[in-house]
């Protein structure tokens, strides 16, 4: 199924045509035709193993496509590194040196500057933009594994923003904020596709994929693509997950499997 978005800015962020990602010859998710606008943003919705960061990967030029084509604002993927901000599902839990959490947000940049250049003040703004809109300005001088888990996202997340690119790719941004710090991210999100960035976000949550522009369920084939209230039906969510799905208002999904057991938080 193809389906075009026409963002504010034109020209399209991403373009797939009978794309298949995996990793060398094993494919994950088959026979991707989509194309996303500039401004829009996508949710990637499905349990943990459904080619969500298998396809986040590909675009960010970390895996190469097994089959098919696919363009990244207009060129093939890892063609604009300063363009392109990636946040991936893990991170390493700790460096060769202490790093504070301005260290971290900082290395946004380093793409832009080259081997020998220095930060200028229009980096250095950046990087204070993007820890003043996710509340971690305050923490910039504090050592990032003294930091707690959620407070470490919130830096991660910063580090993205930092970039200053025209398209973010996010696997499970919203992991380990709570409820405060999801309604700010989000917020920024959508103010920057405002802006005319795009992003592609894979999540858990099915507010925060209602709220998008488009959703793609995903269950190593894609389940459903189209507009929220096309995609996230109970018919479509049953054919990705197995399960009743029902979204509870801290964000979490409640799995309800029908046989007896006792509903749980999804993967």
């Amino acid at each position: 199924m193809t389906r075009t978005l026409d963002g504010p800015r034109g020209g399209p962020a991403v373009e797939a045509r009978s794309l298949s990602v995996g990793y060398g010859a094993n494919v994950v998710v088959a026979d991707l035709d989509f194309t996303l606008g500039r401004g829009r943003i996508l949710s990637l919705v499905g349990a943990n193993g459904s080619g969500k960061t298998t396809l986040l990967r590909t675009l960010a030029s970390l895996l190469a496509p097994v089959s098919g084509e696919v363009r990244v604002l207009g060129a093939t993927p890892g063609s604009s590194p300063t363009r392109v901000a990636y946040l991936g599902q893990f991170h390493p839990a700790g460096f060769i040196l202490p790093l504070r959490a301005i260290d971290v947000v900082r290395m946004a940049r380093f793409a832009s500057l080259g081997l020998l250049s220095r930060s200028s003040r229009e980096d250095e703004r950046a990087v204070e933009r993007a820890m003043e809109v996710m509340r971690v300005a305050d923490l910039g001088d504090e050592p990032l594994d003294a930091l707690s888990g959620g407070q470490r996202q919130r830096v991660f997340i910063a580090q993205a923003l930092a970039r200053g690119g025209d398209l973010l790719l996010l696997d499970e941004p919203a992991a380990n904020l709570d409820r405060g710090a999801r309604e700010t991210y989000r917020g920024v999100v959508r103010d920057l596709a405002s802006a005319g960035c795009s992003a592609v976000v894979a999540t858990h949550d099915l507010d925060e994929a209602a709220a998008s522009h488009q959703a793609m369920l995903l269950a190593r084939r894609v389940v459903a693509f189209g507009s929220p209230g096309e995609v996230l039906t109970p018919e479509a969510l049953l054919s990705t997950f197995g399960a009743t799905v029902h979204p509870r208002s801290d964000g979490v999904l409640v799995v309800d499997h029908g046989h007896g057991c006792a509903p749980g938080g999804m993967p």
